[in-house]
């Protein structure tokens, strides 16, 4: 069996997820077909490229030299597609592909790019590691990246790329079930959580360790569950646990969003591009900070924290 470029895709895709399952999804294959092919790859090269953990996949020495040689080829492959195709339909018209991760300011933002730039071609892609986007904006793959860095996690960022802060310092409040005793207080406090389950998702970059810290700095030492957004919302809702989101997060009618005694929890929120780009994505970047205060103000919660420590944000000052 010889390796081909979608083999170096999957075992990508496998170490930027940590997980079979997430990896399969990008890929848009089944994970017992995305398994097999792993060991196929695995058998053919006589070696095992990742340690199978209960929390996911991790690249063994041999995995990780391989990945070292196979990321450069799939963005060099994955760039000459994107031309080729570029060149065949006579593609003259401006271009922006966008890298993100959650976020939502991102319908408001899309929004008004499309209103300030008609009839460019304007594409997204989703990630939950921000460091997998940053590597594709440095491979030229995406042309900006909005991605959040987790306090006392710094990223990876690629040498050269430009830096922009949007937000220096958002809090991450907690959302809970709406029937937690918790959820009655305005402010929760961690102790009042002590004996809850927290649900993370241990693919986005610093999550868990960030929360770790913050746990332990409070000598808590709660049970903890991984798992994706959607499986943490319906947990939550279901009173089996609590997890950190972000203060713009739409309370429902089965879960609270509360923000946390002291803010211990933070992210900073980040605007990267090729060097040299920060003027080219001057409005970009203006957009981006306009969809944010929107979506800012709209959440009730968010509001009136930012009311109460006079943030700037609400008046449309500079991050």
């Amino acid at each position: 069996m010889e390796l081909e470029v979608r083999h170096l895709r999957a075992l990508c895709a496998i170490a930027d997820t940590g997980s079979l399952h997430k990896a399969a999804r990008r890929l848009g294959v089944s994970q017992p077909s995305l398994t097999t092919q792993l060991r196929r790859i695995e058998n053919s090269l006589g070696a095992e490229l990742f340690w199978r953990e209960r929390s996911g996949c991790r690249p063994t020495p041999v995995g990780r030299a391989l990945l070292t040689r196979a990321r450069p080829l799939v963005a060099e492959m994955t760039a000459l597609v994107v031309e080729a195709k570029a060149a065949a339909a006579g593609s003259g018209g401006s271009r922006l592909r966008i890298g993100s991760t959650a976020s939502r300011a991102l319908p408001g933002w899309l929004g008004r790019l499309r209103r300030r730039l008609p009839g460019a071609d304007i594409s997204l892609h989703m990630d939950v590691s921000a460091n997998a986007l940053l590597r594709m904006v440095a491979a030229g793959q995406r042309d900006v990246a909005f991605v959040h860095e987790v306090e006392g996690s710094p990223l990876r960022v690629p040498e050269g790329l430009a830096v922009r802060v949007l937000i220096e310092r958002e809090p991450q409040f907690v959302s809970l079930a709406r029937g937690h005793p918790a959820a009655t207080a305005p402010v929760v406090e961690l102790a009042d959580l002590a004996g809850d389950r927290w649900i993370v998702d241990p693919t986005v970059d610093g999550e868990w360790d960030g929360l770790r810290r913050v746990l332990a700095a409070a000598g808590l030492n709660p049970s903890v569950l991984h798992g994706d957004y959607h499986t943490a919302a319906a947990l939550v809702a279901a009173g089996e646990a609590v997890a950190p989101c972000q203060p713009t997060s739409r309370p429902r009618e089965d879960m609270a969003v509360r923000p946390l005694r002291g803010d211990p929890l933070a992210v900073r929120l980040l605007l990267c591009s090729p060097p040299g780009t920060e003027e080219v994505h001057q409005e970009v970047y203006e957009d981006l900070a306009a969809a944010y205060r929107e979506v800012a103000s709209e959440a009730a919660a968010y509001r009136q924290w930012l009311l109460r420590h006079k943030s700037p944000l609400l008046t449309g000052a500079a991050a």
